[in-house]
């Protein structure tokens, strides 16, 4: 098949369905072309050694990519946001038919709606299909995290969707909880699949433990609780500096650490600092390759997202790169998270936002015998490896669009 991959972002940001993906599409004999844009996520800045241009091809480890031009932001400012992501739909769709190679299947990673519109225009104009790959509930996601007030931006996000969803010849959603959502919204339940997310398994997965990393990051000699990944309203990470405030008091070799960057970052570590939180560490962002070393040395990953409906029938990305890594788990979202993790046997589970049940959690891991938390990590890794991985989310992906490219 000539595959197109439309997404607003890909490597060397950081995705659920990037370059991996494509390779391993390319290595089962499959045409791969991305149409993507400049990388700048999840900073808003442009990555070192790009420029915007009206647009630019390059390689990247075989993968031919075409990036257009947008406007890199992703502060607090919902206009801003809101122009991001309409610059790269525009963009892709008015230069795309003069870019791309004629597609017979395109494939569309869809956190946000906007890449909907140059999914419709270059499915029509070569007559080839699209699935629709939601990553992120919308417009579930504006009231979700408090970014849009406004019903009337809800209600046009909603119908833009249903828009979308309508051309789509399939949606693939991330979990059961966003398919029985889409069905409420009267989209087929025949058109719907669910396909869990995977991480990149020559970046992300099993390393060995590094003394030397370890002391550098002063993680010797402590129960180290690590949370990876975007730092943003979403995540609710204040909630996780209470219970290291807490837990400074009763348990000061507990401690909590942060790798990543996002718009909550610099007000945590103001916090941090202001309350003397000396057990809180922050950790700049890193390639995936180097964070697995992190993961490594972790007592505990946690997952923590705001306590709201949306996000218990959400599964965030890192969910499969701390399982693929072979670490215990603290699962704290709820729902169909909630569900990974009891048929995984990879942790412990703790509802959202509550500081309570978190310490409690973590003081109960804390005590279980070192074997045992290792064995925790084991079941994780051993559930990724059967459930969720690149090749077998990859062969569900492949074998969905050999149907309806014959069927279209």
């Amino acid at each position: 098949m000539k595959i197109l991959m439309i997404s607003q972002y890909f490597e060397p940001e950081p995705l659920a369905r990037g370059i991996a993906f494509a390779k391993e599409l390319q290595a089962r004999g499959h045409s791969v072309e991305v149409l993507t844009g400049f990388p700048n996520y999840p900073g808003g800045k442009v990555y070192s050694g790009y420029r915007i241009r009206p647009w630019t091809r390059e390689t990247i480890d075989g993968v031919a990519l075409i990036r257009v031009a947008l406007y890199p932001s992703h502060d607090g400012s919902f206009l801003k946001r809101v122009l991001t992501y309409a610059s790269f739909a525009l963009s892709a769709s008015i230069l795309g038919p003069f870019l791309v190679s004629s597609p017979e299947v395109i494939y569309v990673y869809a956190p946000i709606p906007g890449v909907g519109l140059p999914a419709m225009a270059l499915s029509f104009l070569y007559r080839a299909p699209y699935v629709f790959d939601v990553q992120d509930l919308w417009p579930d996601t504006l009231t979700a995290t408090g970014v849009v007030k406004s019903k009337w931006i809800v209600i046009l996000a909603g119908l833009w969707c249903k828009l979308v969803y309508f051309f789509a010849k399939k949606v693939t959603v991330i979990s059961p909880g966003f398919k029985a959502r889409l069905i409420e919204r009267r989209v087929p339940p025949n058109k719907i699949e669910v396909i869990y997310n995977w991480v990149d398994d020559t970046q992300v997965g099993l390393a060995e433990k590094d003394p030397e990393l370890s002391r550098g990051l002063g993680l010797d000699g402590y129960f180290n609780v690590v949370f990876a990944g975007n730092l943003g309203a979403a995540q609710a990470l204040d909630t996780v500096l209470n219970v290291a405030a807490h837990q400074l008091k009763r348990n000061p070799k507990i401690q909590f650490i942060f790798v990543g960057q996002g718009i909550e970052r610099a007000r945590l570590q103001k916090r941090a600092l202001d309350e003397d939180l000396v057990n809180v560490k922050f950790i700049n962002q890193m390639p995936l390759s180097e964070i697995k070393k992190v993961f490594a040395l972790a007592s505990v990953l946690l997952v923590h997202l705001k306590d709201t409906p949306l996000f218990k029938i959400t599964i965030p990305s890192k969910t499969q790169a701390y399982l693929a890594s072979g670490r215990p788990i603290l699962m704290a979202v709820g729902g169909d998270c909630d569900e990974v993790m009891r048929r995984a046997q990879a942790g412990r589970i703790c509802a959202p936002e509550d500081v309570g049940a978190m310490v409690k959690a973590i003081e109960a891991m804390a005590l279980l015998p070192l074997d045992q938390r290792e064995q925790l990590g084991k079941n994780g890794r051993l559930f990724y490896e059967t459930e969720l991985s690149l090749k077998v989310g990859t062969t569900r992906f492949e074998k969905l669009m050999k149907i309806f490219l014959f069927t279209f």
